[in-house]
């Protein structure tokens, strides 16, 4: 092509990416977009219109939203969305129309809180500027509530908060204390925020106790959540007045299974028991395996006091010493929870099977069962491994099955995440005295298959109906397809380590390739944190109604049947499957999705309050081992520092880059690493290291460690102590040049 002609072509590429502009439907578009849009193929061409999109942002005649994706832009453009407030002072809004962040200067943010709804003015793109937007009007106050420690002086109070949605303290006048004195951790929300005021005014909500306390500071945790952290009295009350009322007219109208060897197997620990098992032989290789579930929507009927709480709770929160229940303890631990010995409700599953764990056929039917007895884990395990105890033929049979399951159900694609837990043997103030590790072994395993194995038959059963009729309204639990980009990302760092992971093909294959993946790791340094990484990979499974399918587990149908007592999601199963199975119409999926977000949203918050609280202990039983050295690998690299997890009791710590004392160190983001300038020394992810234990501070739930040599002295320091005044200049001088 001359030169002539590459310039009109340039010309007219301009001229029809300019028309694609002007009548835009989409929100927001990137050049690959554009180049579709126009018909143009080829990299030179793309490159082209990505220079070309480059350049209008430049001159502000688009507004690059986020890197490389733009929208058009008139000198002030009004949204709205939902405004993101941080304690760094980088606020921004989340327009509704594309989702994507423009910054808010502090003083043109009205004093929005974090997640307010607000109406924007997005201002045109000032030349080597991020666009900026200013709040005109606060639509909807998000409610919320700042948690942290009380000051408290002669004429006022102040908040000193531990939120990161907040750069300020919160002022209190002393007639809204609420009794709080200095030192006690307080539940504060602000009633009032003055334009032209720094600091924000408020009064206490609920004064939590003092500062360190276990019962405080755990408290503290549901609280910076929005979880409850009490049970209101009207609840409990209305829940004591329930009987468990199994008269001879319930069991009338129900399959009588008392005379079926059941046994339920949990926790050493637990009290609320929502599932148990029986198994009978049918014949010569026939079986039939039961999976009873605690009939709580029985004794919880729809839209009472008792209903609505658990709804609003949406799930049992599990801290690190303690749970904090969805039902009130009568029902969760008594009435409803299958204890031995008693007759109890139930909604069974019942399945016929062959040797080879194929479900010949099944029935599912509302029950009185009685379980002849309780199994911790660890004795149901011993069964299994010695071929002795109570109940052996069937905790044997039931184990034999469930590995043919399992082993069909990796077979055909299913993810194998077993990743052992973090727990922590407490004292009776709740201090932790040690650490340990819950591995999930064949008896949880049996547990899990056969809950599998329900749960996905009552998806199927409403989601794929018989003949001509169609599904109706209900709930699944759907795991999405992975992000391919952070699938690619997972692959490559895989691959630094010598494992190799499919990033294309079937869904079944991609699985494989991360369950080999995940069985060659064991035992090895990065196993932790690669498994971690797989997880982060995938989606998040959440509830809806709109189905499908579980990308991990390898289901066409599944939902959450088999633990009622804990998860409102399951209230609703039984509930619809009762409905439909008896003849009735469908219910409104509208109402039904919007539940199914709540109780989503409420489970992320309680897996966010577990975290938190495991996190709190574990800075809390190293602050016993300051100064003392661990073996450790490097678990996260980022441009502030190492991060390192602990062989020894998986507890996570900082490096911070100003503690690498040996040289001044550069991130290699695309190899996770950071690479020394003098020395050429590297540390990556999965390297082993030594670190000591430097510094805990329990209110931000933070460590720093310090890298030691094999005499646990921090590598670098005795040189920086003996440095002369000219090694300091070519410290500074070194400085200099990284700027």
């Amino acid at each position: 092509m001359t030169r002539t002609a590459k310039k009109k072509h340039e010309s007219g590429l301009r001229t029809l990416i300019d028309q694609y502009i002007a009548t835009a439907t989409a929100a927001t578009f990137n050049y690959k977009q554009v180049a579709a849009a126009i018909g143009e193929t080829g990299t030179t061409h793309h490159r082209a219109i990505a220079l070309y999109l480059a350049e209008l942002a430049f001159d502000g005649t688009l507004l690059e939203v986020s890197p490389g994706r733009f929208k058009p832009v008139q000198r002030t453009v009004v949204a709205t969305g939902t405004f993101v407030r941080r304690s760094n002072g980088k606020n921004a809004v989340i327009t509704d129309d594309d989702g994507e962040p423009i910054m808010i200067a502090e003083r043109n943010s009205m004093h929005a809180l974090n997640g307010d709804r607000v109406a924007v003015s997005v201002a045109a793109r000032v030349k080597g500027r991020e666009p900026e937007a200013k709040v005109t009007e606060i639509v909807e106050r998000k409610p919320q509530t700042f948690i942290g420690t009380l000051r408290v002086d002669k004429h006022v109070g102040t908040l000193v908060t531990d939120s990161k949605f907040l750069a300020t303290d919160i002022v209190i006048p002393r007639n809204r204390l609420r009794g709080g004195r200095t030192g006690d951790k307080a539940v504060v929300r602000i009633t009032d925020w003055p334009e032209n005021v720094q600091i924000p005014y408020g009064e206490v909500v609920d004064v939590l106790g003092p500062t360190g306390e276990n019962n405080t500071e755990i408290h503290a945790i549901l609280a910076e959540y929005g979880l409850p952290y009490k049970y209101p009295e009207a609840v409990e009350k209305a829940a004591d007045k329930i009987d468990a009322g199994i008269t001879p007219e319930v069991v009338a109208q129900r399959e009588d299974m008392r005379g079926m060897t059941t046994f339920t197997i949990d926790p050493r620990d637990a009290k609320d028991f929502d599932d148990a098992l029986s198994v009978r032989r049918m014949g010569e290789g026939r079986y039939e395996v039961g999976v009873h579930i605690a009939d709580v929507t029985h004794y919880v009927q729809p839209d009472t006091i008792i209903d609505r709480e658990a709804r609003e709770r949406a799930t049992s929160v599990y801290l690190v010493d303690r749970v904090v229940p969805m039902l009130p303890e009568h029902l969760c631990n008594g009435i409803c929870s299958l204890r031995p010995d008693e007759d109890k409700l139930a909604f069974s599953v019942m399945f016929e099977m062959d040797d080879n764990a194929r479900v010949l056929g099944y029935r599912i039917a509302r029950t009185v069962i009685r379980s002849n007895r309780r199994f911790a884990y660890e004795e149901a395990q011993e069964v299994i491994e010695t071929g002795r105890g109570d109940y052996a033929d069937e905790i044997l049979l039931l184990d034999r099955l469930a590995k043919q399951l399992r082993k069909d159900r990796y077979a055909s694609g299913s993810v194998e995440f077993d990743r052992a837990e973090v727990r922590f043997e407490i004292d009776e103030k709740g201090h932790p005295v040690s650490v340990y590790f819950k591995e999930s072994k064949d008896a949880n395993k049996l547990i899990e298959e056969f809950m599998l194995l329900a749960n996905k038959t009552v998806a199927t059963v409403v989601g794929r109906p018989d003949g001509k009729r169609k599904a109706k309204a209900f709930v699944y639990r759907v795991h999405d397809t992975p992000d391919p980009d952070r699938l690619s990302s997972f692959a490559k760092l895989a691959r630094t380590f010598g494992y190799k992971v499919k990033t294309e093909g079937a869904a079944a294959e991609i699985n494989k390739s991360i369950n080999r993946m995940l069985a060659d790791v064991q035992g090895k340094g990065e196993e932790n944190f690669l498994s971690t990484l797989a997880i982060r990979s995938m989606a998040k499974a959440i509830y809806t109604t709109q189905n499908i399918g579980h990308y991990g587990l390898g289901f066409d149908y599944y939902t959450h049947f088999t633990s009622p007592i804990r998860r409102y999601p399951d209230m609703m199963v039984h509930r619809l499957l009762a409905r439909y199975l008896a003849g009735g119409r469908t219910v409104n999926v509208q109402k039904l999705e919007e539940e199914c977000k709540h109780s989503s949203d409420m489970e992320q918050l309680a897996a966010n309050a577990e975290r938190s609280s495991i996190k709190y202990k574990q800075v809390e039983y190293m602050q016993d081992h300051l100064g003392e050295v661990y073996a450790g690998v490097i678990s996260g690299v980022t441009e502030w520092g190492l991060y390192v997890e602990l062989d020894d009791n998986k507890c996570e710590g900082l490096v911070p880059m100003r503690d690498l004392a040996d040289d001044f160190y550069d991130f290699d983001e695309k190899n996770f690493c950071l690479v020394g300038r003098r020395n050429g020394h590297r540390y990556r992810l999965g390297d082993a290291v030594r670190v000591k234990v430097a510094r805990c501070d329990i209110q931000k739930k933070q460590l720093d460690f310090v890298i030691v040599d094999e005499e646990g002295n921090p590598i670098g320091a005795p040189a920086r102590k003996a440095a002369t005044k000219p090694a300091a200049k070519g410290r500074k001088q070194s400085r200099k040049g990284r700027r």
